[in-house]
């Protein structure tokens, strides 16, 4: 059934893309934009399609907790979807955003385990369900932020879901595996369509909803005791890293941090020179490493879980001065990005 996702993502990406489809809404390029011509942004539902095909090949127990899991990611994606067609206000995308996060932190809060290497109880007392509100809340928007580059945030979900997935099976959860093998074959039949040159956008309704099951799959596999949640973390870092720094940077500078901007280091090696397939590719590979860091880093002591951090945080540190030192080079000579 995961091929069959697969193959209904792309269809269903193939068919949003065309011209005549009543549903397109265009993505007008503006100040944060890499493209320069309008592109449709409706590619969310293809990948909600793939991922219900699965679901139904695979039906998941059903339970009050898997209702309330549902409900907030429908209300994410009639908010993004609403937004998408006729725009909102951040304040308003926040309060849906806190309080379908709330609700699912309700469920899981106490039960996400391996926040760090050797810590493996569960955040107990009265911050924990803030703490991992905020923390939902956060990939719900840290994926809409890095969704700005063809094949991009599809491929995180390729590679960060098929990890969690083999995680899964690691740790013979056949449960867990269909759910995340499941958004990994959706997320891959629309990256075919949207890889470079993007015939098709995933929109808000793609980024936000993936986002938010991000941070699910993540405090559930913990929860289940498949991997340490920090692990997930890894797997996902490329995202994580790049939109959190990013975003610290600004508002360090005091920069309104809703604003579109073209700062993340993915765009600044666009405008360094690189192109969009040179772009992607290079971050596919760092998303390859970092998935094989996570892979390996289960099972392993815990001294050998420190090092496999600090080697990513090592390597995260020299990507970002490369970036910084071609950006350079670029403005020099004077290349823009293509």
């Amino acid at each position: 059934m995961d091929a069959a996702g697969a193959l209904v993502a792309w269809v269903g990406a193939r068919l949003l893309a065309h011209p005549r489809n009543p549903w397109q809404i265009l993505d007008i390029p503006n100040e944060r934009s890499l493209h320069a011509r309008p592109v449709p942004r409706t590619g969310g539902f293809a990948i909600l399609a793939g991922a219900m095909v699965v679901a139904i090949g695979d039906p998941w127990t059903l339970s009050p907790a898997l209702a309330v899991i549902a409900v907030a990611l429908f209300a994410i994606a009639f908010l993004s979807w609403y937004d998408d067609r006729r725009g909102l206000s951040p304040g308003l995308r926040l309060v849906v955003h806190v309080a379908a996060a709330l609700a699912v932190a309700l469920l899981l809060a106490p039960q996400a385990r391996g926040w760090l290497p050797g810590v493996e109880g569960a955040i107990a007392g009265p911050l924990a369900i803030p703490l991992v509100g905020v923390f939902l809340v956060w990939w719900i928007n840290l994926y809409n932020f890095m969704d700005g580059m063809d094949g991009f945030a599809g491929g995180m979900a390729v590679f960060g879901f098929g990890t969690l997935a083999l995680l899964g099976h690691r740790a013979h959860d056949p449960t867990f595996v269909g759910v995340a093998l499941g958004l990994a074959s959706a997320a891959f039949g629309f990256t075919v369509t949207n890889f470079p040159p993007a015939l098709l956008f995933m929109g808000d309704v793609g980024a936000t909803v993936l986002g938010f099951l991000v941070g699910i799959l993540i405090l559930v596999g913990s929860a289940r005791g498949d991997f340490p949640l920090w692990v997930g973390l890894v797997a996902f870092s490329p995202f994580l890293v790049d939109a959190t720094v990013t975003i610290m940077k600004r508002a360090v500078r005091g920069e309104r941090l809703t604003a579109a901007h073209r700062e993340h280091y993915y765009q600044r090696l666009v405008r360094a020179g690189l192109s969009h397939r040179q772009t992607v590719l290079a971050e596919y590979a760092l998303m390859a490493t970092c998935s094989l860091g996570a892979y390996g880093a289960v099972g392993a002591s815990v001294a050998a879980q420190w090092a496999i951090i600090a080697a990513l945080a090592a390597l995260y540190g020299v990507l970002a001065a490369l970036v910084r030192r071609w950006e350079g080079h670029g403005q020099a000579s004077g290349k823009t990005a293509r």
